[in-house]
């Protein structure tokens, strides 16, 4: 039997939420002042992550966390996704917790392929 610290416990269980498009349990996890950055977003709001990012689960055919290093009140994850098309793609986030919710996440995108073929992201 695996033994988690309590924050990887959360963090778990974070993703484990969206994978499985529980929205409700997911928001549950998230603290009320939760932002959310990425290359695109700049410390969007829990709204505004389930109005933007949270449909592109929707997408997502696999998901698999391959990493969890949590250090103190914080934790990074890696996983690696498969959407319907066959874009494959992997990221790490760095998630800060306090009080047995995530505050805050901050993505660091990977690179996409598809059929093994790099995908070039283009600047929006």
């Amino acid at each position: 039997m695996l033994l988690f610290g309590r924050n990887e416990t959360i963090v778990r269980e974070l993703y484990r939420a969206f994978a499985e498009r529980r929205k409700d349990d997911t928001r549950a996890l998230m603290a009320e002042g939760f932002t959310f950055t990425s290359p695109y977003d700049d410390a969007i709001d829990r709204d505004a992550f389930f109005e933007r990012c949270w449909p592109n689960g929707d997408n997502f055919q696999f998901f698999e966390i391959e990493e969890i290093v949590e250090a103190g009140d914080s934790a990074f994850v890696t996983y690696l996704v498969t959407t319907e098309d066959g874009t494959s793609f992997r990221n790490t986030e760095h998630l800060a917790l306090a009080g047995g919710k995530i505050e805050s996440v901050d993505v660091y995108f990977g690179p996409s392929y598809r059929a093994g073929k790099f995908l070039a992201k283009t600047p929006e």
